[in-house]
């Protein structure tokens, strides 16, 4: 199986196929249940930034720093921290969110916030993609509810195999052997700021930092997870001020004075 890739040209087409034909029989809404990544080349695989750290050819080639880089960050962030984190996740997810590569993947309950990350930046030759993850399928794949986790649940559902009541870490992560059974979830992160509200921001967590994300999911028999919504080269322009139109841009993004900026510079260039 391979995965579904789908052409769109318009963002009023990228809203009609994530849109479900029928209403929810509990609910009667027409509501995806999806998650969405925007990328500026739909060739990419979907690489976390530890996965990129020290370049993409090849990539991985220093996946083993990520304690390291956890470790650094403790002990440098605290005097910049409003208020000490509940648990390590919550300190991976601040360290994500500021910028420190980690293993964990920036997705969107919104597909208009992917199309503004694959449009606002990038090659003028190259195709975009939106791509879409059904996570509850990979869920069921794993033998997880169909919820999303939040911080406090990792602790509680991962356990380790041989310490089953020991609290499951970063760092209890970071040591897992690739021979144990892999798994695949996603994580609700707490409102750190505003920029994680206004983007509807939540990460994918793999047990897996040798392989691409997608890559990870073919191997598990998961490629219906995900599609990828291709937006060809030539119509990168329209999407793009399609989605000004609908006050998607760097304003709405970034809720503060980089946003202003960035939404100038952009605008007026």
């Amino acid at each position: 199986m391979v995965i579904a890739e789908i052409r769109i040209k318009t963002l009023g087409e990228l809203l009609d196929q994530v849109t479900p034909p029928e209403p929810d029989p509990a609910t009667g809404r027409r509501r995806d249940s999806g998650v969405y990544r925007g990328m500026s080349d739909a060739r990419w695989p979907l690489l976390t930034s530890l996965d990129q750290l020290g370049g993409v050819n090849p990539p991985h080639t220093k996946a083993g720093l990520e304690e390291h880089l956890l470790r650094n960050f403790i002990r440098y962030s605290r005097p910049h921290l409003p208020q000490h984190p509940i648990n390590e996740w919550e300190l991976l997810i601040t360290a994500q969110h500021h910028g420190m590569p980690t293993r964990l993947l920036d997705w969107s309950y919104s597909p208009l916030v992917a199309a503004h990350f694959a449009t606002v930046n990038g090659q003028e030759q190259s195709d975009r993609v939106v791509w879409r993850l059904d996570w509850r399928m990979v869920h069921r794949k794993f033998g997880l509810r169909e919820l999303a986790l939040l911080t406090d649940d990792l602790q509680r559902v991962f356990k380790q195999d041989d310490r089953a009541d020991e609290p499951f870490t970063p760092w209890a992560l970071f040591q897992r052997d690739r021979a144990q059974r892999g798994f695949a979830c996603m994580i609700e992160p707490p409102s750190l700021d505003a920029r994680i509200v206004t983007q509807f921001a939540t990460f994918t967590l793999c047990s897996d930092k040798r392989q691409s994300f997608d890559g990870f999911l073919s191997h598990h028999g998961l490629e219906a997870a995900l599609t990828k919504f291709i937006i060809p080269a030539g119509e990168t322009a329209r999407i793009r001020d399609q989605l000004d139109l609908a006050g998607v841009d760097e304003r709405l993004i970034f809720p503060d004075l980089d946003g202003v900026a960035a939404r100038m510079r952009r605008y007026y260039s």
